[in-house]
């Protein structure tokens, strides 16, 4: 499913699709600021996102064999829930 599957399956719901188009940026930029400040996003039936910090390492270039630092980065896990699939 992609956003714009999602926007119509809102606007099944929404007299609009603009409305509904509004309701579905809402939701996802809700997500997005509650991730970047660090907060865990629970989805009840689907699972949970967080942030977790991944460590520096060297990574190597596999064309050159060049080997290059990588900084450390934060990185966003999805934990599904058991009843994701029941």
């Amino acid at each position: 499913m992609n956003k714009s599957s999602l926007i119509r399956v809102v606007g099944r719901v929404l007299s609009t699709r603009k409305e509904a188009s509004s309701a579905v940026d809402a939701a996802l930029r809700a997500v997005q600021l509650a991730l970047r400040s660090g907060e865990k996003v629970v989805l009840a039936g689907i699972g949970s996102l967080h942030v977790k910090m991944r460590k520096a390492k060297v990574g190597r270039n596999p064309r050159t064999g060049v080997t290059v630092p990588i900084p450390p980065r934060r990185a966003v896990r999805f934990k599904a829930s058991k009843d994701l699939f029941r």
